[in-house]
């Protein structure tokens, strides 16, 4: 696995970016649950796109990915990734009981939402740090195994670069969801975005 190198200015300030947009999500899956959530970012690297099954489980490690487009004056996509078992319970307390699988509708649009509510967090917190208006697409579910989840993405993304930022993301709550809930959300951008959001952090701007 070939974890890229990042300058402490720059790690120092993705983490700081990274914990104000999930300190963002947070409040607003609160209120989505109605019982308090913390999310906590135990690591952030920049890694290879090609390495990225490996750091989500392992190939055939069943998750569910939700994918979005970067939308504004930068390109890119953003991609979260839930274990299944880590999905499944947060299904479970958003829809107040166990999940039935197939998901239904219900569920897919319970898991779109949550992962809208952490990328426009995150797109705001980034956007802030780079001086740009950021946004979302609306979001896309998959639930398959890793492998088979981001050949599916990446190969749609060919005029993408070779990187990718990983924040590693935890959720915890109250006696009601007593469990960590593991999840790793991605960005990829194209080169030229990539190039802007690592000159942003190594000049620590954040406005």
């Amino acid at each position: 696995m070939n974890l890229l190198t990042l300058s402490p200015a720059q790690l120092d300030t993705l983490k700081e970016v990274s914990n104000i947009g999930m300190g963002h999500a947070a409040t607003a899956l609160s209120r989505m649950l109605n019982t308090r959530i913390d999310l906590r970012v135990p690591r952030i690297a920049m890694v290879e796109i090609g390495d990225i099954p490996e750091l989500v489980g392992g190939a055939e490690a069943e998750v569910a990915g939700i994918r979005l487009a970067m939308n504004g004056p930068t390109r890119g996509t953003l991609l979260l990734v839930f274990p299944g078992d880590s999905a499944r319970a947060l299904l479970a307390r958003l829809l107040g009981g166990p999940v039935a699988e197939p998901l239904d509708e219900m569920a897919v649009s319970a898991l779109k939402e949550v992962g809208n509510i952490l990328a426009s967090a995150y797109l705001v917190a980034l956007g802030g740090m780079l001086g740009l208006p950021l946004l979302p697409s609306v979001p896309q579910l998959a639930w398959d195994m890793a492998g088979a989840v981001l050949d599916r993405i990446l190969g749609e993304l060919g005029e993408m670069g070779e990187r990718a930022l990983l924040v590693e993301t935890e959720f915890h709550g109250e006696a009601s969801l007593p469990e960590v809930i593991r999840g790793h959300f991605l960005i990829l951008p194209d080169p030229a975005t990539l190039e802007a959001i690592l000159s942003g952090a190594a000049g620590g701007r954040m406005v």
